[in-house]
């Protein structure tokens, strides 16, 4: 058995049976699971999904929101035991694979229209 075989084997077990349905321009919640000592809690982070990347059991997705006037980008596994479940919002018009233009854009132009 060669290593290239022996990893797929090993990324397989690690796939979630169930990953979310998502595209880019989509609003959703992430439920997030934070370990703070010996306490775990679900931290919702709520925004517009800009990117999509990698495959199998790396895939990541890319969640900004505006947050007191600031933007906050974070990355998120898609297979992660630590995201608990992903709630989609609202569905975006998007002709883009990444959405990266709207770090440049505040207020209203920031929003994707509904599809």
């Amino acid at each position: 058995m060669n290593n290239e075989a022996i990893i797929r084997e090993i990324e397989a077990g690690q796939v979630k049976a169930e990953a979310p349905k998502m595209n880019v321009g989509d609003t959703v919640r992430v439920h997030n699971r934070i370990k703070e000592g010996e306490k775990s809690r679900i931290q919702i982070f709520e925004g517009t999904i800009i990117k999509i990347q990698g495959g199998s059991n790396r895939a990541t997705f890319t969640v900004r929101k505006n947050s007191y006037g600031c933007g906050v980008e974070k990355t998120f596994p898609v297979h992660s035991p630590n995201v608990e479940k992903v709630e989609f919002v609202r569905s975006g018009k998007v002709r883009r694979a990444k959405l990266y233009y709207l770090r440049k854009l505040t207020g209203k132009k920031a929003k994707l229209k509904e599809v």
